[in-house]
């Protein structure tokens, strides 16, 4: 891991100060979205299907189950939904090495860390987010770490959201959110919270 993300980034973050901050992982507190891809195109390379990266970052958030799903319609396969996913995920971790932070929203997390309960709620399996954090060193920042495993509705349903704030003990309504995809806005809006958007990494 080399010194982090350091781009330049206008986040347009609330003035008041809030009883929760909830974090989406990839593409928001880490730099991954571009290694999920080529770990997707690789998984449908094998596969014979073509996953465009516009329609992947369109799809930024969902869990990697409906994913599968809807790359089976699309791309007229049958590729078996959990065995997919497991490999998509093998090939993820196999580029872990690459991942970097996004250091403008760390700076908040760490300047909010032992002022507000934080949590990061993600459309991954709680297994990839926890070893991003762990390889990034900032797992001990958070509260709570929601993934796929932990609701029944991805985003752009309220549910990652809701459970992240129920597990920190804060009421939605006084949770901000920091997310880098339409989706989770989606799932913020939908939660009753407010939300920093958090631009694309170039």
């Amino acid at each position: 891991m080399s010194g982090g993300i350091l781009r330049p980034m206008k986040l347009d973050v609330p003035a008041r100060p809030f009883g929760g901050y909830i974090f989406d992982c990839d593409g928001t507190i880490a730099h991954t979205m571009p290694l999920h891809y080529r770990a997707w195109k690789r998984t449908l390379d094998e596969a014979g299907g073509e996953f465009p990266e516009e329609l992947f970052y369109e799809w930024g958030g969902r869990p990697a189950a409906e994913i599968v799903v809807s790359l089976n319609a699309r791309c007229g396969l049958t590729m078996p939904v959990d065995a997919t996913v497991e490999r998509k995920e093998g090939y993820f971790l196999e580029l872990l090495h690459e991942v970097e932070p996004i250091e403008p929203v760390l700076e908040i997390a760490r300047r909010m860390h032992g002022v507000a309960p934080l949590a990061v709620a993600s459309g991954g399996h709680r297994e990839i987010v926890l070893k991003t954090l762990d390889y990034l060193g900032i797992a001990g920042l958070f509260d709570a770490v929601v993934g796929y495993e932990d609701y029944e509705r991805g985003k752009p349903a309220p549910d990652p959201f809701l459970e992240a704030a129920r597990r920190i003990g804060v009421p939605p309504a006084d949770c901000l959110v920091f997310e880098d995809s339409p989706t989770g806005v989606e799932a913020a809006k939908a939660a009753g919270m407010q939300y920093v958007f958090v631009p694309s990494a170039p």
